[in-house]
């Protein structure tokens, strides 16, 4: 028997204020989905492409991992990121973050792998880092291209 592939199927954000969360991702474009039976207004569940994105209560996501609730820390050592199909994208992401309640760490700038990326943080702190990778090409689907793949 082979062990199953690691694959990416939901991302979980613990976040102190779902309301104010879910508002901020749908203001950004995602489409929110139902919730499942029994969970309305304890967990938000939003398409991100082949990636589910889901709110839930910061210390309910501590507690059911088994962990303390620490505060955040400024920087977790993670980041999300969206590519974008053009320089000017970036930009226009992270200024409609900021109009919806993020805080714009890094503007989109030229980046030094010769492309375009900045950064913002959602209500709760969590990092996005919204670039344009001319390597990094587009499928049909929207998904992004590996070299190799």
């Amino acid at each position: 028997m082979t062990a199953p592939d690691l694959r990416l199927h939901l991302v979980t954000l613990g976040v102190s204020d779902l309301a104010r969360a879910a508002a901020f991702y749908r203001a950004l474009g995602l489409r929110e989905s139902a919730a499942a039976e029994g969970e309305a207004g304890n967990v938000a569940f939003f398409h991100a492409g082949n990636v589910v994105l889901s709110l839930f209560p910061r210390d309910r996501l501590a507690a059911d991992a088994t962990l303390d609730d620490t505060p955040p820390q400024a920087f977790s050592g993670v980041t999300l990121a969206c590519n974008v199909g053009s320089p000017e994208e970036a930009g226009d992401l992270i200024a409609r973050a900021k109009a919806a309640g993020g805080r714009v760490v890094k503007p989109a700038q030229k980046a030094f792998w010769g492309g375009t990326s900045g950064y913002f943080a959602d209500p709760d702190g969590h990092l996005w880092e919204v670039a344009h990778n001319p390597f990094f090409p587009f499928d049909a689907e929207g998904r992004l291209v590996l070299a190799g793949a």
